[in-house]
């Protein structure tokens, strides 16, 4: 096992559906969908910290096993704390070469607050 391995902790894929509201319209709503690990890691720079004094959203890199391929708008929920995450950047573009033997990907992502219909 990997050092990284030992931080790994439960989350939640959700998956984006759309309900009937009632008056012939849709309402955009996020269901639990596939269970991962992964590691939230906070991004605690300088910069970071004097960005969130001014309202930034926290930020945070979100590593994964090469398996799990997170992708641009993917969202996800810590299990620990449901906090929710929008992944910002690709799965594909960060993700140990095949002959290493790291087994990562990792992904950008933001605090995220679901949307309430």
């Amino acid at each position: 096992m990997m050092l990284w391995e030992s931080e790994l902790e439960k989350a939640v894929i959700l998956n984006k559906t759309y309900i009937d509201d009632g008056r012939g319209g849709v309402i955009a709503t996020y269901v639990d969908g596939l269970e991962i690990e992964a590691v939230f890691g906070w991004d605690s720079s300088e910069q970071m910290r004097i960005a969130e004094q001014a309202n930034a959203i926290p930020r945070y890199t979100i590593t994964t096993r090469k398996n799990i391929n997170l992708q641009y708008h993917d969202v996800l929920k810590r299990a620990r704390d449901n906090k929710i995450f929008r992944i910002t950047s690709d799965g594909d573009d960060n993700v140990s070469p095949g002959v290493s033997s790291l087994n990562m990907r990792q992904v950008e992502a933001e605090e995220w607050e679901l949307p309430n219909g």
